[in-house]
């Protein structure tokens, strides 16, 4: 197994996000005119990478996330492991107070480690985890050296803790804006974090 450098990219801005909105797994929304000034920025940035590979979740915002990069016939491969965790009934709402508050308790919560809980019926990050596994699994077995992965917001924290051997009671402790990045890289069979939560190409 080759080492990697994996670059772990959440999408370009929505309406759903300006609007402060839920946006989890049932949401399919494109970007807005500034998500894809963005994604534009961001690929203009880490143009001078030569990806070998590019994944994606199934939703429509990391497609067209990267759609603005000059990928030069790099193979782009979409996986529902990296789709955003699941809102369940909260998505397509703008969070009212009674959903503020359900949020803050269910993620203080998961802060405590009550890992099983999830918000209005949807997902709980350890079943996140356990999806973004089976995805992982496949982007690890490539033949790839520097890769690329856009997915989600609450996503990336969960895949961050895991990998890099953290509890995933620790995922607030990845920030994230839309179109900031990480970067890991693989050494045998060990995990580090090389560039935390970059945001320079978007000032």
């Amino acid at each position: 197994m080759k080492n990697k450098t994996i670059y772990i990219l959440r999408h370009g801005e929505t309406d759903f996000n300006l609007k402060g909105m839920v946006q989890g797994r049932g949401v399919n929304a494109s970007l807005n005119s500034n998500g894809i000034e963005q994604a534009t920025k961001a690929g203009e940035y880490l143009s001078s990478i030569n990806f070998d590979r590019v994944f994606t979740s199934e939703l429509i915002r990391t497609k067209e996330t990267v759609g603005q990069f000059k990928l030069n016939g790099t193979p782009v491969s979409s996986h529902d492991g990296f789709d955003e965790i699941s809102w369940g009934n909260q998505e397509g709402k703008v969070a009212s107070y009674d959903a503020k508050n359900l949020y803050a308790d269910t993620v203080n919560g998961w802060r405590r480690g009550e890992l099983n809980l999830n918000v209005g019926g949807g997902e709980s990050p350890l079943e996140v985890m356990e999806r973004q596994k089976d995805a992982m699994k496949m982007v690890l077995e490539s033949d790839s050296e520097n890769i690329l992965i856009c997915m989600h917001g609450r996503a990336m924290r969960v895949l961050l803790c895991w990998i890099l051997n953290y509890p995933l009671n620790y995922m607030d402790g990845f920030p994230h804006q839309n179109c900031s990045y990480y970067v890991i890289e693989q050494r045998a069979k060990s995990f580090y974090l090389k560039a935390f939560n970059q945001t320079d190409h978007l000032l």
